[in-house]
């Protein structure tokens, strides 16, 4: 068996493949909607994130917070995003998604694992089976690697 490549690599290879894919339909998305990658950046982590302050956008996409209040007078300018006052200091304005985009987000989610469906088709159903089961496993741990802030430089535990 020591002609098996080891997971980390094959997990590597699937990498690869799966960003150059991913990556290749949702450029062409961004493109059409004429954003660029830094605008789609920040939108996602209002998605995923929800509201936050024009210097957390600026950090988060490694911009000056002059450079990123001009994208976001941008963003809102088509719509996309929108300034919120805080309750307490209404000085302090946070950021979030309006629903067009929201609405956008969803749609770039979607042409990125629109592949998905092809790839499947490749695949048998006991194959379609091992491959999602698998993939629950990783998803699972990769979820909980995300939780843990003590696992940080530890041995791989091959006892799970």
């Amino acid at each position: 068996m020591s002609s098996e490549k080891p997971l980390s690599e094959i997990l590597g290879e699937w990498t690869e493949v799966f960003m150059h894919r991913s990556f290749r339909e949702f450029k062409s998305f961004m493109d059409e909607e004429g954003l660029s990658p830094t605008q789609v950046n920040t939108m996602m982590r209002l998605h995923h994130r929800g509201p936050s302050g024009v210097s957390d956008i600026g950090e988060f996409t490694g911009v000056t917070n002059p450079a990123a209040s001009q994208m976001v007078d941008r963003l809102v300018q088509m719509g996309l995003i929108q300034r919120i006052e805080s309750a307490n200091d209404r000085r302090f304005k946070q950021l979030s998604l309006t629903e067009k985009g929201e609405e956008l987000v969803l749609r770039g989610i979607k042409v990125r694992r629109r592949w998905f469906e092809d790839l499947t088709c490749e695949l048998s159903a006991d194959q379609q089976k091992i491959v999602a089961e698998g993939l629950q496993i990783l998803t699972n741990a990769a979820r909980q690697l995300d939780s843990d802030t003590v696992k940080h430089g530890m041995d791989c535990k091959h006892d799970h």
